[in-house]
């Protein structure tokens, strides 16, 4: 795969821009137990945990196995999630995304993974991607529903910090 290290996306009010180790301590701090109650991944307890995230991530991003992205307003650079597509050479890649807190409910979300959507579709040969989400997350699943997604499957499982979870597996065609 190629490159992904240096790719920035724009859309109407975000700016999406590789990760890299100066959003370590903002992920840090904004990646709350709050903002995880409905994910698989647990916030880190130490900062050198959220280190070897971003680490990984920035690996990912180089190898193009993965593309692992910031989430930041245009107009003043603020920092308010991440957002990834994972197993890129996969025919079904898939999203994971999270936003801050005190930016939830403003349609962050929905336009940052329609912003990464548009670039697969012009990047990537898939056959669809994936968009997993907890039953009861009722914001994260209108987001692949605002792009015509079909649920695809429905498992339980379990979060990071132990919490029970009703996942669905939704499928967003090209």
């Amino acid at each position: 795969m190629t490159d992904l290290s240096t790719l920035t996306l724009d859309s109407e009010r975000l700016r999406l821009l590789p990760i890299s180790e100066a959003y370590t301590d903002v992920i840090f701090r904004e990646f709350t137990p709050d903002v995880a109650t409905y994910m698989y991944p647990r916030p880190a307890e130490q900062r050198a945990d959220t280190e070897a995230f971003v680490q990984s991530a920035m690996q990912e991003n180089r190898e193009g196995s993965s593309l692992n992205m910031v989430i930041t307003l245009r107009e003043t650079s603020e920092f308010l999630g991440c957002v990834g597509l994972h197993r890129l050479a996969d025919p079904r890649p898939e999203f994971g995304i999270w936003v801050k807190g005190s930016a939830h409910m403003h349609g962050y979300g929905r336009e940052a993974i329609r912003t990464l959507k548009r670039w697969a579709d012009e990047h990537l040969p898939y056959e669809y991607l994936i968009y997993p989400v907890d039953s009861r997350n009722l914001s994260s699943r209108k987001i692949p529903e605002s792009l015509g997604a079909a649920i695809i499957s429905q498992y339980d499982g379990t979060g990071g910090m132990g919490q029970e979870l009703t996942l669905i597996k939704y499928r967003i065609e090209r």
